[in-house]
């Protein structure tokens, strides 16, 4: 008996941290929670105002969006490699680690965005055409496509800014400084949605450019999101250690910018093969037609609503567990990974349940046919249902990332959905005649897989690994 009680005592306090800990957790994820949930609410209001202006504009931009998707998450998955380093050089506070961690970032992020330029100009209307089934009527396919090129060549505009701020916020929250990439982004979605009523619907005295009025929106919010987090990090340089003679030289040592090449590679090929095979999903789903789209774009615009609070939880596995490994105490890393995962599943059966409540209410605030709200009811009812198998999921993704496991996190993520979700739903698009509800639903629920594969790895422990230690001491003997 006495046995037992010592073994839940434990798992007590494996699974629930005190209140340091938690104050912590506050710190570090509440900025990031609050930055999130206003650019998906203003992402939402974008929506509607694209909405209002027809269900064909709707569908033009969810599939734009898409495609610059796969660049958003190639500049995220680029610099996620030197983030690892990062983050445990932060934990062991040597600013110069962090210098030169972020001097990569920059290479890295010009050269995505250069790839990114040659692709999206070169081939604009092959990849939007890809989400126009043959049996879409020939108007509104050519309709879709000439709103989706219009919006597209604006779009291109937001790459540069967009990839700085990257590069700048990242880094900021790698050492800690969660508040400061909030206050940009904030200041930016502020602009875009007032922006966006007034180039959207031609308000205040602006000319009325629909999806060209939005693009333009978004663009000016991303250089003010940038020059907001550039100017501000540079004025406070005695806080930021790491920006002090960042630009005196681009020279990494040649040991560090091995080490993330070879961890930071897989990350990149695994983000660019994750979000091109959400490119392909949604493209398996548009077999059922453009309203499908539609759907798809509302359903997932209102769940990122309410998948903030994991989403969030993850950048705080990254940052807290990352710290505590390069300072080398496992036993705080052990226990922040299972305590925040437990907050994440918790927090997310209450965000999960709220998501259900109001799916039958959201979609009615989009101005387009009855049956595409009907359809984008009933796929946010799958997501609610899967949403304690997301967080659960995503915790595990950054718990295995941040001992730098970038294999391993490759063949969790990428590989996965190549190998399992992507040839799942072409055979259920192509196959069968089930209808978008059951697809959805049968692709999405072999998230559970993911569940029980990343619950064995991190119980297993494959990810307890401090990167910057060995490459210190190549340094010195170099």
């Amino acid at each position: 008996m006495a046995a037992k009680r010592l073994s839940r005592g434990r798992l007590r306090e494996r699974m629930f941290g005190d209140r340091d800990f938690y104050a912590q957790v506050v710190a570090v994820v509440v900025p990031i929670i609050i930055q999130n949930t206003v650019s998906n609410v203003v992402s939402l209001l974008d929506n509607v105002m694209v909405g209002r202006v027809g269900t064909l504009q709707m569908s033009a931009v969810a599939i734009v969006n898409q495609l610059l998707f796969v660049f958003n998450l190639c500049i995220f998955g680029g610099l996620a490699g030197a983030g690892i380093f990062a983050t445990q050089y932060a934990g062991a506070h040597d600013d110069k680690g962090v210098r030169d961690c972020f001097r990569v970032k920059w290479m890295i992020a010009l050269s995505m965005l250069a790839c990114a330029l040659v692709v999206l100009i070169a081939f604009p209307k092959r990849l939007i055409g890809m989400y126009l089934a043959q049996e879409t009527a020939q108007a509104d396919a050519a309709a879709t496509l000439g709103f989706g090129m219009d919006y597209l060549t604006v779009m291109l505009w937001g790459l540069l800014p967009f990839g700085v701020s990257q590069v700048y916020a990242s880094t900021l929250r790698e050492v800690g400084e969660t508040r400061l990439p909030m206050f940009a982004s904030v200041a930016a979605i502020l602009v875009n949605l007032v922006f966006n009523y007034f180039l959207i619907f031609g308000k205040c005295g602006f000319p009325e450019l629909g999806v060209t009025g939005a693009a333009i929106a978004t663009v000016l919010s991303r250089y003010v999101e940038t020059a907001v987090i550039v100017v501000y990090t540079h004025m406070k340089s005695h806080h930021f250690g790491f920006i002090r003679g960042a630009y005196r030289s681009l020279r990494v040592p040649k040991p560090l910018m091995i080490s993330i090449l070879r961890r930071g590679t897989p990350l990149l090929v695994s983000e660019f093969l994750w979000s091109s095979g959400m490119a392909v999903l949604l493209q398996c789903y548009s077999v059922r037609g453009l309203d499908v789209v539609a759907a798809c774009n509302i359903a997932t615009t209102v769940s990122n609503l309410f998948k903030v609070v994991f989403l969030s939880m993850g950048n705080a596995v990254a940052i807290m567990v990352g710290q505590a490994l390069g300072a080398n105490d496992i036993e705080r890393a052990k226990n922040c990974t299972w305590r925040l995962m437990t907050l994440s599943v918790g927090s997310n059966l209450i965000m999960a349940t709220l998501l259900a409540l109001f799916a039958p209410a959201i979609p009615n605030i989009y101005n387009t046919e009855p049956h595409v709200r009907q359809i984008a009811t009933q796929l946010i009812y799958v997501v609610a249902v899967m949403m304690p198998a997301y967080s659960f999921s995503h915790c595990c993704y950054f718990t295995l990332r941040s001992g730098g496991k970038t294999i391993i996190t490759f063949l969790f993520d990428s590989v996965f959905t190549w190998c399992v979700n992507v040839p799942a739903a072409w055979l259920l698009a192509y196959k069968t005649g089930l209808g978008i509800v059951p697809l959805y639903f049968g692709v999405q629920a072999l998230e559970m897989v993911k569940v029980v594969v990343g619950f064995v790895l991190v119980k297993k422990g494959v990810w307890i690994h401090n990167i910057v230690a060995p490459v210190a001491a190549e340094e010195e003997s170099a």
